[in-house]
């Protein structure tokens, strides 16, 4: 009963910045006695939708917030047929399909960059990369996953993990980046 009243009482101030009078109220919630009115206005105050301040009603800060009204299950979406979207992830993950692969990875040097063992990564084939890349590199003829860094005093590139537990990765011989990753897929569940 007195939600219905409250969305009217809401609505009314929305409109003119103010709470009706108790008059007002009997006009808008259809009341024929002032009696109605009071009882109704009395359950808010106690509910705490509304308070008396120098005889004034004034609203609470319960009166301007939204129902929490239960718990829902995340599942599909119900799209309306107007808003119906379509995405490639291929589109949406690998920006040139010509030069791009799949690696699976193993191992946790890149957990930190949020990286794990069984991910799927999506490496674009180049021969350059930016320092702070992640890259498929090739040092000292062994195949890792690590971010470039240069390494200024030394004149140097050299690769990092993303995991306090593994040093830096200096080349002895040489450091060839093959690919830049642009993209991780993770399946969560088995």
């Amino acid at each position: 009963m007195g939600k219905d009243y409250l969305a009217q009482l809401k609505t009314f101030y929305k409109r003119n910045h103010r709470l009706p009078s108790y008059s007002e109220m009997g006009k808008l919630f259809g009341f024929a006695s002032k009696k109605s009115v009071f009882d109704i206005v009395h359950k808010w105050i106690e509910e705490g939708v509304l308070q008396k301040i120098n005889d004034k009603l004034s609203p609470t800060t319960l009166f301007f917030s939204l129902p929490l009204l239960g718990i829902i299950k995340a599942g599909f979406p119900i799209l309306a047929e107007e808003n119906k979207q379509y995405l490639s992830l291929d589109d949406y993950l690998i920006e040139d399909p010509q030069s791009s692969f799949l690696l699976k990875v193993s191992g946790d040097s890149l957990i930190d960059e949020g990286i794990y063992d069984g991910d799927i990564v999506i490496i674009e084939r180049r021969k350059d990369a930016n320092a702070g890349d992640i890259v498929l590199a090739e040092i000292d003829k062994e195949f890792t996953l690590k971010i470039l860094k240069r390494d200024p005093v030394r004149r140097i590139s050299y690769l990092q993990a993303a995991n306090p537990k593994y040093p830096p990765f200096y080349p002895k011989y040489e450091l060839n980046v093959h690919g830049v990753v642009k993209g991780v897929v993770r399946k969560l569940y088995n």
